[in-house]
């Protein structure tokens, strides 16, 4: 679910700076496009755009090839991408540690889950969120997991001043890469842009326990398919920046499947023979709201569940250690 979640999330921030660029000004003059000169478009444009716009220049004078606007774009994304790499790796890395800690506590979740289909009153209702809450800060997880926006807020701004570079440069849309020009659309690029993301969503699928694959196919292509579209709307130079881009993050989310995921995994199952969890409820707790009562606020006859933080973790760390295990791929 969080990984479905998160592909839908970079899905739409990265369609966001395709609409606000193609909210501006967008007078032709043959294949360009006037700059805007309003307040907002028009200060993006001076501030992120004219100087990526000097800065593909730049190097495509150092270059000193036909294609030298295109190979221009591939190192401005190489670099932007390999910059926030560390950053994107360790917020993988916190969204990973997360989701293996969720697995701990899952039949947990569930037993709550389940528990809360069956409330009846608004108190109990009130005390299974506790029983959630409980649950997690027992086992030293939180409700909400923590992922961080940085390294897409730090790319939003280079992406659409590529776009904005591209667009309004007269010079730039007009070039060629290898004979393909970066004002238009061009579906081989389209193609070449898509593949890599194609490869990412399949690696990404071989940390998935097999029993969740199926259900997280179609997220999982959800990337490939926007990026595809977003090629065909709009030129090839943000094409060439996307399938750049896709390199990177192929080998970004190898690094994730196949030594971060693992090694977290050793690490809790380390930490699990050490500190097996909490068990703040099992099967039986609320097999009768009476008897959970009774059992942990001392009364009996009321029709209120138990309360949550009556209830002794120490104690019951020490019954259910080596109880439950931690459910294995």
């Amino acid at each position: 679910m969080h990984k479905s979640k998160k592909f839908v999330t970079l899905g739409l921030v990265s369609l966001l700076p395709l609409i606000l660029a193609a909210c501006a000004q967008t007078t032709k003059k043959g294949t360009t496009m006037k700059p805007p000169t309003d307040p907002f478009f028009g200060t993006f444009y001076k501030v992120i755009g004219l100087p990526l716009q000097h800065l593909m220049e730049w190097i495509a004078s150092l270059v000193g090839t036909a294609s030298s606007y295109g190979i221009a774009i591939i190192v401005i994304t190489l670099l932007v991408r390999l910059i926030v790499l560390p950053l994107m790796l360790r917020q993988q890395r916190t969204m990973t540690a997360y989701q293996e800690k969720q697995k701990i506590i899952q039949p947990q979740l569930k037993i709550v889950q389940e528990a809360t289909k069956r409330a009846k009153t608004p108190e109990q209702q009130m005390a299974m969120n506790g029983y959630m809450r409980k649950i997690y800060s027992a086992n030293g997880t939180s409700m909400i997991p923590s992922m961080g926006c940085l390294p897409m807020l730090i790319q939003l701004p280079i992406f659409s001043g590529l776009y904005q570079a591209i667009a309004y440069s007269p010079e730039i849309s007009e070039a060629t890469f290898f004979g393909i020009q970066l004002g238009h659309s061009n579906f081989i690029v389209t193609i070449l842009a898509t593949l890599p993301y194609i490869v990412v969503s399949l690696i990404m699928l071989q940390g998935v326990p097999p029993e969740q694959r199926k259900a997280m196919q179609t997220t999982a292509f959800l990337n490939p398919i926007m990026t595809f579209v977003f090629c065909m709307m709009y030129n090839a130079g943000l094409g060439l920046y996307f399938g750049a881009g896709g390199i990177i993050l192929i080998i970004q989310q190898a690094i994730v499947t196949y030594i971060v995921t693992p090694n977290i995994r050793k690490r809790m199952d380390a930490e699990m023979e050490e500190n097996p969890p909490v068990i703040v409820v099992d099967e039986h707790t609320f097999d009768n709201w009476d008897t959970a009562t009774a059992g942990a606020a001392g009364t009996t006859g009321s029709s209120k569940p138990a309360d949550p933080d009556a209830i002794d973790h120490s104690k019951l760390r020490r019954r259910n250690a080596g109880k439950q295990q931690r459910p294995r791929k």
